[in-house]
């Protein structure tokens, strides 16, 4: 299935002073689950919480390509001025965003990036016919992809579309680089994390930091808030 959606994406906007911060969660989450207000409300700057598409309540999306789904982005927060956090799936399309025309954002922080595409060693076929059976499939990270898919209250369907179309658009560190200021955060036990530095170095004004936990836990850890906010901080 290919074509745009016709609905917008789901957005939620949460009180406060100053700046907003467009959050972007990973894949096979949703908003509320990535950035909880049990952990993020203390903040008090106004919070922008999209749900990617086929996430959540957003509306699925077929099969779309990576810049397509970007265009979906930019329309929620068009010409407002942000700051940018993304994490994971989040994090590699906030990386095209953070420049994309119709935007303007400040600073950005990208959380459990990885420099390589994960996606295009996804086997959909398997992962589909997995999916009609019931069968795991024997290739490990489509495996991995179609578990996360699975989770219950996804729609593993149109995410196995999400990521086809994504796929088709293979992340490119080396292309749309955010030119902002750029905090990039990666877990200490994250292997999807562990070539974060190399994407510094295609991004001229940006660092790294560590913080405790693998792919999951690094979101949730108070080390990992306490970097987001103390760089949002910064003039």
């Amino acid at each position: 299935m290919t074509g745009a959606p016709e609905t917008a994406l789901s957005v939620r906007r949460r009180e406060g002073s100053g700046r907003p911060i467009l959050f972007l969660h990973g894949l096979a989450s949703r908003a509320g689950v990535d950035w909880p207000d049990s952990e993020w409300a203390p903040a008090e700057r106004p919070h922008v919480l999209v749900d990617l598409p086929a996430h959540g309540d957003s509306p699925e999306v077929g099969v779309l390509p990576t810049s397509a789904v970007v265009d979906l982005l930019a329309e929620t927060v068009a010409g407002e001025e942000i700051d940018l956090v993304g994490y994971s799936l989040g994090a590699r399309l906030g990386w095209a965003l953070a420049t994309h025309p119709r935007m303007r954002v400040r600073r950005v922080v990208l959380g459990g990036l990885s420099p390589v595409e994960p996606f295009t060693l996804v086997d959909l076929p398997g992962a589909r016919a997995a999916l009609a059976c019931g069968e795991a499939p024997t290739d490990p990270i489509t495996a991995m992809i179609l578990g996360m898919a699975m989770l219950p209250g996804n729609r593993p369907a149109a995410l196995l579309d999400l990521v086809e179309g994504l796929a088709s658009e293979p992340f490119d560190p080396a292309a749309d680089a955010p030119t902002q200021p750029t905090l990039l955060v990666g877990g200490v036990e994250d292997p999807m994390a562990q070539g974060v530095e190399a994407l510094a170095a295609t991004a001229p004004f940006s660092r790294v930091q560590r913080v405790p936990g693998d792919h999951l836990a690094a979101l949730h850890t108070p080390e990992f808030r306490a970097a987001v906010l103390a760089f949002l901080a910064a003039d």
